[in-house]
């Protein structure tokens, strides 16, 4: 019993943090019905960022996100307005291999700056644990990133239900046509829901940083598992992406215990499969008709 609570514990820990990542794609797609292949090489600028922050300066990685939030706002609105935005109205093909064009560019750059070499944030903490009673324990790490996801989640949900620019955002996200009909600037909503999803997806290589490896190459993974929590959740779903990164995270930890550490992302990819068989608008999303 508690090695299976502490594998729940364990998936729900990092599965916050990629719901945080998650919630960053789907809310691109949401607003822009772009798919954004680029997604994990921003995350991966994130996790950069934090290790100079923490290298140069000495700022802690969790600390850090008060900086790497806005700068990566800032990046993902330059990304979109200066590439992005010039294949919104082009066919799907398109925006593809523009933003594979863009995470080609992101990742080689980044390996021609700091080599290919295999980056560690080793902080005071890093390895340090909390026991809870009967034989299980919270790794610290993951605890502050968990707790720091929520509250940046909570956050998003009040911007995005409460401000005029979240109404904004979500109204371009449910019928862009008739959003502009009715006064909201699109372009300019484009430009923030591109920026705010680069900034949750720079957070969460920040909050993932003190536990993983940093490698120019990183962001492929993390592609493909926001691909698969959005999917998940239903595309367009903040709720869903919530739901659905949690769902993975706990996936991939059962699975490594259960079954085999190597077997864990086959695990994932097979539900992922699964859903798309028997419920292909994801477990919060609605069918188009």
């Amino acid at each position: 019993m508690a090695v299976f609570l502490q594998s729940l514990i364990s998936g729900i820990l990092i599965g916050g943090v990629y719901a945080l990542i998650g919630i960053g794609l789907t809310l691109i797609f949401g607003v822009m019905r772009v798919v954004n292949f680029a997604h994990g090489d921003i995350m991966m600028v994130g996790m950069y960022l934090t290790y100079l922050l923490f290298t140069i300066l000495g700022i802690d990685p969790f600390v850090s996100v008060l900086i790497s939030f806005p700068l990566m706002f800032l990046f993902g609105g330059f990304l979109q307005k200066t590439f992005i935005n010039r294949v919104l109205s082009a066919v799907a093909q398109n925006q593809i291999l523009l933003t594979i064009g863009l995470g080609l560019v992101m990742s080689n750059t980044v390996m021609l700056i700091f080599t290919s070499d295999y980056k560690i944030l080793t902080t005071s903490y890093s390895s340090s644990t909390i026991q809870v009673g009967g034989g299980v324990s919270i790794s610290t790490p993951l605890l502050i990133s968990f707790l720091i996801t929520a509250a940046i989640t909570a956050a998003l949900g009040w911007f995005l239900l409460k401000t005029d620019t979240g109404q904004a955002i979500r109204a371009t996200s449910q019928d862009r046509d008739a959003a502009q009909l009715m006064g909201i600037n699109v372009k300019r909503m484009s430009i923030i829901a591109f920026g705010l999803g680069s900034a949750l997806a720079g957070t969460a290589g920040a909050l993932i940083s003190p536990t993983y490896y940093i490698f120019p190459q990183v962001g492929g993974v993390f592609t493909l598992k926001a691909f698969v929590i959005t999917v998940l959740g239903g595309m367009g779903s903040v709720v869903g992406a919530t739901l659905g990164g949690v769902l993975i995270g706990i996936t991939e930890s059962m699975s490594a215990v259960y079954i085999s550490s190597g077997w864990k992302d086959v695990v994932v990819f097979v539900l992922f499969l699964l859903v798309l068989l028997f419920k292909p608008s994801g477990l919060m999303g609605k069918s188009r008709t």
